[in-house]
């Protein structure tokens, strides 16, 4: 399989694995040996960081969201080379039914969280378009908006339940194959959290646009006003790149309705 040409004509230089032991691996529940359109991370899927977390995240007693289904899902939805803008969230939403596998994103039908519901603000406030009357942002994952969260999985009612049990080694390895793409690419990094995440990012050809998070503990500290969704489209136009389709719009309901409030024009 061809990788992406890298801005240095190279591969990025992503952790490597030591290579599976034949007749010893079990079968998978939780993460696949291989993500079609992400070349850059077959050596570290394919490895034993992947087949421990997966046994791990197998023997769980604890419920955990999103299901096995749609941990993956935000890069399913966003092959590499179609990454315009990433967002990093922290970790999944942990209520049942909350977490659809895109980062600050909810299924429809699900009441909006507090700092997606400001997410949605700020967007108002920045483009004039007004709550789409859900919070499914899976629109913005088929624009070329990678919402990727630090930590794919949480147990059910445990925020940070599953920090350190080594998701982070994966993320790592997803946002250096981005900054090394020769795509060029926006980083909206919202928090300090995402900000060390996405520390080594810069070059030409990645922009980051830092503010808070829009937590409501912090939004009125930066995120309001910061006008992240316009600056992101004036710096891809820059770079020669098309920008971004933030339009969410309405879903609709049983039989057909459409979902009431506020839908984007």
């Amino acid at each position: 399989m061809t990788r992406p040409t890298t801005r240095a004509g190279t591969t990025p230089s992503i952790p490597r694995d030591s290579e599976p032991s034949p007749g010893l691996s079990a079968p998978r529940r939780w993460i696949p040996a291989a993500l079609p359109g992400w070349p850059d991370l077959d050596a570290l899927l394919g490895g034993s960081w992947a087949r421990e977390l997966d046994g791990r995240l197998a023997a769980s007693a604890a419920p955990i969201h999103p299901g096995p289904a749609r941990v993956f899902r935000a890069l399913e939805a966003t092959p590499a080379d179609r990454v315009r803008v990433v967002i990093l969230g922290q970790d999944p939403y942990h209520g049942p039914g909350q977490a659809d596998g895109l980062a600050f994103s909810v299924r429809p039908g699900t009441a909006v969280p507090p700092s997606l519901r400001n997410v949605l603000e700020e967007r108002r406030r920045d483009l004039g378009l007004s709550p789409p009357g859900h919070g499914d942002l899976s629109a913005w994952a088929r624009e070329g908006v990678l919402l990727l969260n630090a930590i794919l999985t949480v147990p059910e009612g445990a925020p940070g339940g599953h920090a350190g049990w080594g998701w982070e080694r994966f993320t790592d390895a997803v946002l250096r194959s981005v900054a090394a793409s020769a795509r060029p690419a926006v980083f909206l990094l919202w928090g300090r959290h995402a900000r060390k995440l996405a520390g080594f990012v810069d070059g030409p050809g990645n922009v980051r646009i830092e503010s808070a998070h829009p937590s409501p503990l912090s939004a009125h500290r930066g995120f309001f006003g910061s006008a992240c969704f316009s600056r992101a489209n004036r710096a891809l136009t820059e770079l020669g790149a098309e920008p971004v389709d933030w339009t969410l719009r309405p879903i609709a309901g049983p039989g057909g309705a459409q979902v009431p409030a506020g839908a984007d024009s």
